[in-house]
């Protein structure tokens, strides 16, 4: 007999208890990990001090492996291997092959993840993973190389009593949209390279949101006013948009529209630019690697920063050791591009941004207050100006302080908030769920809502049911942070089968991408499976087990137990509880 699954539901809107690491010491040295597509960052912050919140800004490079390397807010998340060295960030010079970009391969099922942008303009020096490095060994040898760093840093910058009586913690951001499967990887190669057990995920638009809003004039800010974060970097595009629920005592938003984003960023100007350079240069006699790797920096670093679009600018780009070519623009070593040669480099680029922009402020379905720009392309001033230029002009297009480093400044600030709530300044209350989450139950059959076809007689209730779907949460519905959902079930089964050893419960989700309604039964759609819940009975004597006598006269176990369903930043978390007792615990994906 196939066991029954019959649900009641209730909310309580209390605080669950999570378990976490123990937080029984007031004092905690809090590690912060942008771990980004294309540049990483780090901050650090501790729970007695958490007014001192720290940039790490030095990093070793090809001839320094020490700590006076090169200075920078972020390092490239970048790897090369070389026999038994791995050489990671500033260390892998221009020259030769190199993996890139290894971080998206977490997540190989998102939609998003190849642009038109990266199909037409590869890099020509990136290594795709390979069977003996796969994207989670890149991840982990990276992430490694990073927290090695990091604590090397701190060696100098606290004492040493400090250092070995605090108990280290650290926050890993991830894109909101990650998978659950491209979450627990995450979270696996964090741990795997020395980050701990105790992990915080923070969403990373979240993160450089509370930064942005944090940073702003709270003079200005009113309920009801509505933004849309936009955090254009050099791999990715992501946005997300909040309008403001609260004020005081702290500043509270609600999210506002379900995020998006795409590969469109700034490291497509330098590849556009490279293809432009060969097409351009690339028959001149003199041409090699070098004139490449000169030219690439001066447009990385200094061209494509101050451009604002004005076309009848000239900008010198160095190409030591060409020839003489007046009619293509090169003398005396320099090459002469026009304003207009630089607009055809960004045009491409900026045109998928203003794309993105314009479908998320249409998704709110609100009137928005301001664009805020942050990541390290957000900081051009081409961007503000064409984004300025192509929406309502009601709209502010703002950039932030610290833009290039503010999903890092933001994860710290969170994760400052659950270890010293006093230090909270803006909170996240409420997120939009980005799938439904449910799971099978046998329901009474309703022959308004039920195919006949599907109906069974069930003895126990002496009436005809159905397997069907029961969903927690549905697609765009608002989902509170913090606050357990819980709905209470029971499964059933007849005394003569024995007793079981234990009872599952399993957690479905469906994307739903036309929007077209959760549906009523899980075979033939596309719900997928997320999670399984397990609750151990073997321990639990067979006479205590509760007993009842079903209508065809035969006697049943019956048990009665819980899921409750919690929602976090970049997280969900999903509790059996049996008779009081929560027999097993999973972290899912993000809403």
């Amino acid at each position: 007999m196939k066991e029954k699954t019959l649900e009641k539901i209730t909310t309580d809107m209390s605080n669950l208890t999570v378990e976490e690491a123990d937080d029984s010491s007031d004092r905690k040295l809090l590690i912060a990990v942008d771990f980004g597509t294309t540049f990483s960052g780090v901050a650090w912050a501790q729970t007695r001090r958490p007014d001192v919140q720290t940039i790490i800004i030095q990093w070793p490079d090809a001839a320094n492996g020490g700590l006076e390397g090169v200075s920078s807010d972020k390092v490239p998340t970048e790897l090369r291997y070389e026999g038994d060295t791995c050489h990671w960030g500033f260390q892998v010079d221009d020259f030769g092959s190199r993996h890139q970009w290894f971080k998206l391969d977490l997540d190989p099922s998102q939609s998003r993840g190849v642009s038109d942008l990266s199909r037409q303009y590869p890099d020509q020096h990136a290594l795709p993973p390979t069977y003996t490095q796969n994207a989670e060994k890149l991840c982990t040898d990276y992430l490694t190389a990073l927290r090695t760093h990091t604590e090397k840093v701190l060696n100098y910058k606290l004492p040493q009593s400090v250092l070995k009586t605090t108990p280290i913690e650290y926050i890993i951001t991830v894109p909101a949209v990650w998978s659950d499967t491209a979450q627990a990887k995450t979270r696996a190669c964090a741990e795997n390279a020395g980050m701990g057990k105790a992990l915080q995920i923070i969403s990373e638009p979240e993160a450089a949101a509370i930064y942005a809003l944090h940073a702003m004039d709270p003079h200005s800010i009113k309920i009801g006013d509505t933004f849309v974060l936009c955090d254009a970097g050099g791999g990715t595009v992501d946005l997300i948009s909040y309008t403001v629920s609260e004020l005081k005592p702290i500043l509270q938003v609600e999210e506002a529209a379900m995020g998006s984003g795409r590969i469109c960023g700034s490291t497509f100007l330098n590849r556009i630019f490279q293809k432009f350079l060969v097409d351009k240069l690339g028959l001149n006699e003199e041409w090699d690697d070098e004139v490449v790797e000169d030219a690439m920096k001066r447009f990385d670093l200094h061209t494509k920063k101050v451009f604002r679009g004005d076309l009848n600018e000239e900008y010198i780009i160095p190409v030591p050791g060409l020839a003489d070519d007046p009619q293509n623009g090169v003398r005396r070593g320099k090459f002469r591009m026009s304003g207009q040669e630089v607009l055809s480099i960004f045009q491409p680029v900026v045109e998928e941004v203003i794309t993105l922009v314009k479908g998320q402020i249409a998704a709110t379905n609100k009137k928005v207050n301001a664009v805020l720009l942050v990541g390290g392309f957000g900081q051009s001033a081409y961007l503000r100006e064409t984004i300025r230029a192509n929406i309502d002009p009601g709209v502010e297009v703002m950039q932030p302080p610290n833009g290039w480093t503010a999903v890092v400044r933001g994860a710290l600030m969170k994760g400052l908030s659950k270890l010293a709530p006093t230090t909270e300044r803006v909170k996240v209350a409420a997120r939009t769920a980005r799938k439904h989450y449910g799971t099978e139950i046998m329901s009474k059959y309703d022959s308004a809502k039920h195919a006949k076809a599907t109906n069974f007689w069930d003895e126990y209730d002496g009436e005809y049911k159905v397997y069907d779907m029961s969903w927690f949460i549905t697609k765009h519905s608002p989902v509170t942070e913090d606050k357990s959902f819980v709905k209470h079930y029971h499964k059933v089964w007849l005394v003569s089968e024995g007793t079981r050893q234990s009872v599952a419960q399993d957690i479905l989700m469906y994307e739903d991408p036309l929007d077209t309604g959760a549906p009523i039964y899980k075979d033939g759609t596309n719900v997928k499976h997320l999670a399984r819940l397990t609750a151990d009975l073997s321990c639990i004597p067979s006479g205590e087990l509760t007993k009842k006598m079903g209508k065809d006269g035969r006697w049943y176990y019956v048990v009665y137990y819980d899921i409750e369903m919690t929602y976090y930043s970049a997280s969900t978390k999903y509790a059996m509880v049996y008779k009081g007792v929560r027999y097993d615990s999973i972290t899912a994906e993000y809403v």
